[in-house]
């Protein structure tokens, strides 16, 4: 018997990722997770540079302020709790450093850009259709940074809303990257703070958006991290402590069923053998003086050194 319902997921037939790829991650925790899988199996990869951005509209401003050249100005940040913040950054870049601030925006935006124009994949993980406006300026923020809810309107981006932000957001890429694959999914964490029916309703307007912009003719895809969650992994077992998260072991199965989609099984091979290496390079030996020891070091040098011959790119 099989108490498990499936999504049919295809294998990607076209720009697999291999580790000539270049992937940019950018949105919601969950490309965080992604991403860390990324950098275990030693990709080229860039994640978030502005950190963890929730919804459509922030990660379309980090894009067109890239590929513009903006340059931030004292302007462009705001003094909250002895930091210095942007509106437009996730508070992990927030610095009690005004200098410091500044400096680490146009550097991460200067580094976009430079990436975007090279990358071969993007992948872009939206997390909520709820977006916070700040009353004073009437744009839409990134992040509150726990400035006082009276200063912000929420409000719930519309499906056509979000359909116009993933539009721009396309355009954008390959107004300097033609060649680009994006990808898109949608966050299994669900916002219980908005509340379970609005996090529902959050969730549906995202996804509708997505699969009016998702075409694979035009290289833009869907990857249904949000069903497998709430489908093939249907129970709490596969959360953290917080009941909301997925957990280490959900991470692992969508990463799988990611890598079973998009990652050639000529990369899987490699994959296995960084992996092999990573394992033996988070070994703590017994004795480390003994023959036996430096014998298992010496062959994982020889293995990091077959790695490295066919793509120099990678450090252990």
């Amino acid at each position: 018997m099989n108490f498990q319902t499936n999504i049919p997921i295809q294998p990607q037939q076209f720009n697999q990722i291999d580790y000539h790829s270049k992937v940019l991650l950018l949105g919601s925790c969950f490309s965080e997770n992604i991403g860390d899988k990324f950098s275990y199996f030693k990709f080229q990869k860039f994640q978030n540079p502005f950190g963890i951005l929730f919804h459509p509209l922030a990660i379309e401003r980090l894009i067109t302020n890239a590929i513009n050249e903006k340059i931030y100005t004292k302007d462009d940040i705001v003094f909250h709790n002895e930091q210095w913040h942007c509106f437009d950054a996730h508070s992990k870049l927030s610095s009690p450093s005004e200098i410091e601030l500044l400096q680490n925006l146009n550097t991460h935006l200067e580094a976009t850009r430079q990436f975007l124009s090279e990358t071969t994949h993007v992948i872009i993980t939206l997390g909520t259709a709820w977006a916070y406006r700040f009353i004073e300026t009437d744009k839409f923020v990134a992040n509150c940074h726990k400035i006082p809810q009276k200063k912000f309107l929420k409000e719930l981006l519309e499906v056509d809303q979000i359909v116009q932000s993933l539009e721009a957001i396309v355009s954008l890429i390959r107004s300097i990257n033609a060649k680009a694959s994006v990808i898109f999914t949608v966050s299994p964490v669900r916002h219980t703070k908005d509340g379970f029916t609005q996090n529902t309703l959050s969730k549906a307007h995202c996804i509708a958006a997505i699969h009016q912009v998702a075409d694979p003719r035009h290289h833009n895809y869907y990857f249904p991290s949000y069903e497998i969650m709430m489908d093939e992994l249907r129970d709490y077992r596969f959360y953290s402590d917080d009941m909301i998260h997925p957990n280490a072991t959900a991470v692992q199965y969508i990463w799988n069923r990611f890598h079973d989609t998009w990652i050639s099984e000529e990369t899987q091979k490699t994959m296995n053998a960084i992996d092999s290496i990573q394992k033996g390079l988070a070994h703590r030996p017994f004795n480390p003086k003994s023959e036996a020891h430096q014998t298992f070091l010496h062959q994982l040098t020889h293995q990091q050194s077959i790695i490295n011959s066919k793509f120099p790119h990678i450090e252990f």
